[in-house]
């Protein structure tokens, strides 16, 4: 009975308060609706930042590594490498001698691809292309053949050399390469004591890195080989590899293929080819490159060897052998290598190798 007596009474009361204090009633009303808007806002705001979602904190954590951060690989090697402007780093290329006297060289292991062929009277030579692995010893360099400036102008590379053939000078020295002749930038290469002249032309990063930053040669941009992820095949087809160049066994080689570390370990003349200061030679990919040679005219026991158009070759890797087809527009133009349907056939990420071999008296086979 009370309780219906007193819901009227108060009501009353209220209602007269109001009535009386009409002013402050409505401030009052208007106070707790911008409070609640506040609180309203509140919310939203911190639901659209993530401050109230423990996950999204955790994420935006600088702890926390971003699964999506973006990759970056090297377009020499295929490599991942540790940001974009490593990608952009200047390549250098370098003649290596392979003679006897030449051996076990120097820096031959820490080079992205290397292409072999033969210089003259059979003996073979190497030009290694370096980008981020720079080694403090590398040698013996030699001199230049025209046909290797064919192989390196696609890297927009620098070339380290001592002199070269009279084409080669010709053509390096035009203004259109970056030349880092010895002939003309001594103080950048030495003599080592340890070995006869002209076996003992040596350099280093350290220096080869002053000299291109002195002239300019901050980078490169260039279109490497596709690349993808190795994986030893579960067929091997291609275990023991052998390159003859001619009839001088000095200078044909073996490959043997390692499945634990998907790589072929390198023999030269019979014995393991050794990188002086890191052992034996060990390349992800080894290419068969086969090619027309002849002797230069006139001939002065130079050789002239066509880097242009198309070709045979076999790509080893992954324990497998592949024939493709090399192409090769024109000079400038980068080698690539197509598989029996015509489509690009990809390289294993690593050092590759690259012999080219003359069609009349080299050969290769493998088992």
């Amino acid at each position: 009975m009370n309780t219906h007596v007193q819901k009227p009474k108060t009501w009353a009361r209220v209602t007269r308060w109001i009535h009386h204090y009409r002013m402050a009633a409505f401030s009052l009303a208007a106070g707790v609706v911008i409070v609640i808007a506040g609180i309203v806002v509140t919310i939203l705001l911190q639901e659209s930042h993530g401050t109230h979602n423990p996950a999204a904190q955790l994420q935006e954590s600088p702890g926390t590594p971003n699964p999506a951060a973006q990759k970056y690989y090297s377009p020499l090697t295929g490599e991942q490498v540790a940001d974009e402007a490593a990608t952009k780093q200047a390549v250098t290329a370098i003649m290596i001698e392979n003679s006897p006297d030449a051996r076990p060289q120097s820096g031959i292991k820490d080079a992205g691809v290397v292409y072999e062929a033969i210089a003259e009277g059979g003996i073979t030579r190497f030009l290694t292309l370096h980008q981020q692995d720079k080694p403090q010893l590398i040698g013996p360099v030699r001199s230049l053949r025209i046909y290797f400036l064919d192989w390196l102008a696609p890297y927009n590379a620098s070339v380290a050399h001592v002199g070269g053939s009279a084409d080669a000078l010709a053509e390096v020295r035009n203004g259109s390469y970056r030349d880092i002749d010895q002939f003309f930038n001594a103080d950048s290469y030495w003599r080592s004591a340890d070995r006869n002249a002209p076996h003992n032309v040596y350099t280093s990063f350290e220096k080869l890195d002053a000299l291109n930053h002195a002239k300019g040669y901050n980078g490169s941009r260039f279109t490497g080989f596709t690349r993808m992820d190795g994986k030893p095949s579960e067929a091997p087809t291609a275990t023991a590899i052998t390159i003859d160049f001619g009839d001088d066994p000095l200078y044909n080689t073996t490959y043997a293929y390692d499945r634990t570390t998907n790589t072929y370990a390198r023999s030269l003349a019979g014995t393991r080819h050794l990188d002086r200061e890191k052992g034996q030679l060990t390349p992800s990919v080894v290419i068969a490159m086969q090619i027309d040679m002849k002797l230069a005219q006139p001939d002065n026991g130079l050789e002239d060897i066509t880097t242009t158009g198309t070709g045979k070759a076999t790509i080893f890797q992954n324990g497998t052998a592949e024939a493709v087809t090399w192409h090769k527009a024109d000079r400038a133009a980068q080698i690539s290598f197509t598989d029996a349907a015509g489509r690009d056939a990809p390289l294993v990420r690593g050092q590759t190798w690259i012999a080219a071999i003359p069609n009349t008296g080299g050969s290769v086979s493998w088992q």
